[in-house]
């Protein structure tokens, strides 16, 4: 393997595991994991009518970027009590429309004699296919989600354990929550390469469920799932690269791997506590 030529793959692998891992702390921790769905399936959207527009390769990002954007928007800016429901009820609808969206974007492909084969990377990933200047572009997304936590992690610990108390605390629960989600749709967007629009989720939920398995403590958390993320791009590709299988799905697995190691790590440890 020619690893000068796979090294802005093993980076960006690396780096969009560890980015989606330390956000799916916030996200599994609020209890909202169908976010990460739906965000990405409206930034699917967006760069299906991109690419029916005319636009292709990199540029595909920013129809992406902005029907993500405007999804997040939209659910930040709903007042879920006045609507009298909850947000994974207005996520659901989301979701369904964008993915109904997405679909019959890719449909019209074939109406019109157009390929889809750039769009389609976006459906499985292409990781294999990275190079710097991607790499750049994560690596500002995971630096812009990184400014944010430390910026305020005091106030998101106190969002993630209670919107209504840190709203009584005098906490900008919702300036704080529109941002997140914003911030949210330009991490899992800008990170479609690695495992695609449909397997994204698993770098998401995968190694945060681990994480919370296994420790104790916001910061600790974070810091572990952000490694268990990094472990899962890193080793899924690496898997992949050994096995010529599928670099989405190695991921996904290894992801899952994980989080059944965490989970009888965790197991083994409160038993320990209860027989203590």
């Amino acid at each position: 393997m020619d690893w000068i030529y796979w090294s802005p793959v093993l980076v960006a692998g690396t780096v969009a595991g560890a980015s989606t891992g330390m956000l799916g702390v916030f996200i599994v921790g609020m209890r909202i994991p169908f976010l990460g769905v739906c965000v990405a399936h409206a930034a699917l959207a967006g760069a299906v009518f991109g690419g029916l527009a005319g636009l292709e390769g990199q540029t595909l990002l920013a129809p992406a970027l902005l029907a993500a954007a405007a999804t997040a928007l939209a659910l930040g800016l709903m007042d879920t009590e006045r609507l009298r429901t909850d947000s994974n009820a207005i996520l659901s609808l989301l979701f369904s429309l964008s993915m109904g969206l997405a679909f019959l974007g890719l449909g019209l492909f074939s109406v019109l004699g157009r390929s889809d084969n750039d769009v389609r990377s976006l459906l499985w990933g292409s990781l294999t296919f990275c190079r710097w200047r991607d790499v750049a572009v994560m690596l500002a997304g995971a630096a812009g989600l990184g400014a944010f936590v430390l910026a305020f992690g005091k106030e998101m610990r106190a969002i993630l354990f209670s919107r209504e108390h840190a709203s009584a605390a005098g906490i900008p629960v919702m300036g704080l929550w529109v941002a997140f989600l914003v911030l949210t749709s330009v991490v899992l967007t800008v990170n479609f390469q690695t495992v695609g629009g449909l397997m994204i989720y698993s770098l998401l939920a995968n190694p945060a469920a681990a994480a919370f398995q296994v420790c104790r403590g916001y910061a600790r958390t974070l810091g572990v799932a952000a490694g268990l993320g990094a472990a899962s791009g890193l080793g899924g590709f690496l898997a992949a690269a050994l096995t010529d299988l599928p670099v989405g799905a190695m991921i996904v697995l290894v992801s899952a791997g994980l989080v059944a190691v965490a989970g009888l790590l965790g197991r083994r440890r409160r038993a320990r506590a209860v027989s203590s």
